[in-house]
């Protein structure tokens, strides 16, 4: 009899998702949240509790890359599955005199692959509350969130009313609870503010850290734990709903930690998004030991959290320090899961993870990942990860190189996932090979931003 059971809870666990089962999927993007500022990752004393509790009930993947060091690219290739360099979205959306001089549009094409309605056409109530960035608030023609695939949503960073930023999780469960009457799966973007600046505090968290020292340390954890509250409301509702073991929920971040590159006295700041609150020099998250921060391609800006919860269906308790998986696979991934079949004329630049995301296989890609900034060169003494323009990797290596492709370093991600040391003197036909790679992808880039992407506003630059 214990070999009848056990043969067949390996059956369930091991079964393939099969059409007509379509789970939700609650997608939860924090905004320069550092691989290290989390409890499950040893932070000293940030607590974390519900993000905590995603790991202990899920898999903790250790290599996960977003597709760039800042914001507004890293949710363009969540949105499309492609490399945002496709869009010359290279970095955030601002203001179009800015968006101008930097040879990109003003916002994301409406005509881009869009995973909302990918799985709104599936049977999807689609829904994004939280920060948007895929345009600015200060475009007001920019095209809303709705126009992108969402049945509802509530955002800030995008033309029309802004959204308080903590109001996020309260209209997620209204969401929820809305979908779950009408008996339909649900896809939300839960696009979390912290712990970007400006730093909104609320004093219920102040004084959950009253002991600390330091009012920098305070005020970081304590938006952070503020943040983590409000995940846990959500899982709390999916519990009470009855529906926590057919929902995907996956915790990430855009990018890494932003820090400041020089001493910072502390003191408010006004953000025309968010409103007021405290500025950078409250920043304090860290890497994890990865080299850089935000706006950097190296690891501390691109590595970054990968929680995935999906109760018998991906392994509890597992750490992945082995799949590389990246936010370009995250469309075809959840299309999968949600039995979504793409189009035949889509070309995506990520892969389903599907088996890896349930430990049915440890991923090695074949697909190479391209990433592109405009970074400063000769780096500056104060960034000194901050100089790479391009980056290529393939399998277990990693060529970063700066934007006339004069200087390169080559990294074995496999023995040295951290990047300190450059092995590109000992492997010049790796690093010719990589080389190639990446001029032939630059060839593939537009010169400039096509469609309809320029605010009216654009006349005269």
């Amino acid at each position: 009899m214990r070999f009848i059971i056990f043969v067949f809870t390996v059956l369930v666990l091991c079964a393939p998702v099969t059409r007509g089962q379509q789970p939700n999927i609650v997608f939860i993007f924090a905004d320069d949240w550092g691989w290290g500022d989390l409890g499950c990752h040893g932070h000293p004393y940030i607590k974390t509790p519900n993000i905590d509790r995603l790991a202990r009930e899920g898999t903790d993947f250790h290599r996960f890359t977003v597709a760039s060091g800042v914001c507004s690219p890293s949710r363009t290739a969540v949105l499309t599955g492609q490399f945002p360099a496709r869009y010359n979205i290279d970095g955030h959306f601002a203001w179009v005199p800015s968006n101008a001089k930097r040879n990109m549009p003003d916002w994301l094409s409406l005509d881009a692959p869009l995973l909302p309605r990918f799985l709104q056409k599936a049977g999807y109530a689609t829904a994004h509350f939280g920060k948007w960035h895929l345009a600015n608030n200060m475009i007001p023609d920019s095209p809303l969130p709705g126009e992108y695939g969402y049945d509802e949503y509530g955002a800030f960073n995008c033309a029309g009313e802004q959204m308080p930023v903590h109001e996020d999780a309260r209209n997620a469960i209204k969401f929820i609870e809305k979908s779950q009457q009408a008996a339909k799966p649900f896809f939300i973007n839960l696009w979390l503010h912290e712990p970007h600046t400006p730093f909104h505090t609320v004093p219920k968290y102040r004084w959950r850290f009253r002991e600390m020292e330091s009012e920098e340390d305070n005020i970081y954890a304590s938006v952070l734990s503020h943040a983590d509250d409000r995940i846990g409301d959500v899982l709390d509702t999916l519990d009470r709903l009855g529906i926590t073991d057919n929902t995907v929920v996956i915790f990430s971040s855009d990018n890494g930690p932003a820090r400041a590159s020089r001493p910072t006295e502390l003191g408010l700041m006004h953000d025309t998004a968010t409103g007021a609150g405290y500025g950078i020099a409250a920043a304090k998250g860290i890497t994890g030991g990865r080299n850089g921060y935000k706006s950097s391609l190296f690891e501390g800006g691109i590595g970054v959290p990968f929680i995935a919860r999906w109760p018998g269906k991906i392994p509890a308790g597992v750490i992945d320090d082995v799949s590389l998986v990246s936010a370009v696979d995250l469309l075809p991934t959840f299309c999968e899961l949600a039995n979504v079949k793409l189009p035949g004329n889509y070309q995506p630049d990520g892969v389903s993870q599907v088996l890896t995301l349930t430990g049915k296989v440890a991923a090695s890609r074949e697909k190479p990942l391209f990433w592109k900034m405009q970074s400063p060169w000769p780096a500056r003494e104060k960034q000194p990860f901050h100089w790479v323009s391009y980056a290529v990797v393939v399998d277990h290596w990693k060529l970063v190189c700066n934007k006339a492709g004069s200087y390169c370093e080559l990294f074995d991600l496999r023995a040295d996932p951290f990047e300190k040391q450059d092995v590109s003197a000992s492997q010049p036909v790796v690093v010719k090979e990589m080389e190639s790679l990446l001029a032939d992808w630059k060839m593939t880039l537009p010169a400039k931003p096509v469609g309809n992407v320029f605010s009216a506003e654009r006349k005269g630059f």
